[in-house]
């Protein structure tokens, strides 16, 4: 036999093969407590999303552009639950990957345009919230609904095209042992996603955001002030403070975003020779535990997410005209 060593404990990904890649020995109590742990996390995430998504879908007064991008945002982030996570935490687990190489080649794909779609998304909710409270008397005609759902649109275009043309055009990595699903990008592609993925648009929310939080910060001063005075606030001061408290919310999740994402960029920049695996998961899987914390920071923050869950879990009401 060629798998018989001195080592019978020895455990490989497909027995059959000579060329099979290791199992990770693991007790039946470890392996029982990361399936449970990222089967929870998986549901729990496309659990979330799913209420974000049917409270902005079903209640017609949640149709903004700005919850239209929640909406693109959330739908990124239940798919990232529903397919990475899961995929993810079996290769985790197992340490193999069983499902072939053109499964391994699509899920790439798929992880790497759920990922750019965020990220893109947060770009577009940054633009929308400069628009909003730096122009506020522009905004009703300068983002309108038939123009944020073509940009969203053609967003998710370029983010699926630009994922094919990195994994079609990057050099695979000739594997060591039967059962591995990695892909090795070549130096150049890795400096051009950092440009595209990572800088210019983390440059792009950071600038925006600072400028958002700046006039907001002064709008809510001659706010205050006027309170303070007892003159009556009008309709368009209301409505800027408003948008300031949505400003700050979705900065939040912007900084959020940044936490989880800026270590990975630096492990995809980090030789991994002093890397060990478990910081590298570690650090890929906040990456994707992002995902999840979205919609708790809508909890938390929005009013109209609590409401609109407290409908949905009541199914009767759902079902009334909104």
């Amino acid at each position: 036999m060629a798998y018989e060593t001195e080592d019978h404990e020895t455990q490989y990904c497909f027995p059959a093969i000579n060329s099979s890649c290791i199992k990770t020995k693991r007790s039946t109590h470890e392996y029982n407590i990361m399936y449970v742990f990222f089967s929870v996390l998986s549901v729990w995430t496309v659990f979330l999303n799913l209420l974000v998504i049917i409270s902005i879908s079903h209640f017609k007064k949640l149709h903004t552009p700005t919850n239209m991008l929640i909406l693109s945002l959330a739908v990124a982030d239940l798919l990232v639950g529903l397919i990475i996570m899961p995929l993810e935490g079996i290769r985790l687990i197992e340490t193999c990957w069983f499902f072939g190489d053109t499964i391994c080649r699509l899920f790439i794909i798929i992880m790497g345009l759920l990922l750019s779609a965020s990220l893109s998304n947060l770009v577009l909710i940054a633009v929308d919230r400069y628009v909003a409270v730096c122009q506020p008397l522009l905004y009703p005609q300068k983002i309108t609904m038939t123009r944020t759902i073509t940009i969203i649109c053609v967003s998710w275009f370029c983010s699926s095209a630009y994922s094919i043309s990195v994994i079609i055009t990057t050099s695979q990595r000739k594997y060591t042992c039967y059962g591995e699903c990695t892909f090795i990008i070549t130096f150049v592609w890795k400096i051009t996603d950092l440009f595209l993925s990572f800088l210019f648009p983390c440059t792009i929310i950071i600038t925006l955001y600072l400028r958002i939080f700046y006039v907001a910060h002064q709008q809510v001063k001659v706010i205050n002030s006027l309170m303070r005075s007892g003159k009556h606030l009008t309709e368009g001061s209301v409505r800027r403070k408003s948008e300031s408290k949505a400003a700050l919310t979705l900065g939040i999740i912007v900084t959020v975003y940044l936490f989880c994402w800026i270590p990975f960029y630096s492990l995809s920049l980090t030789p991994n020779t002093r890397m060990t695996s478990v910081i590298a998961y570690f650090i890929s899987w906040m990456v994707y535990i992002n995902s999840a914390l979205n919609p708790l920071i809508y909890a938390i923050f929005y009013p109209w997410f609590k409401t609109s869950v407290k409908y949905i879990l009541n199914l009767p009401k759902l079902f009334k005209p909104s």
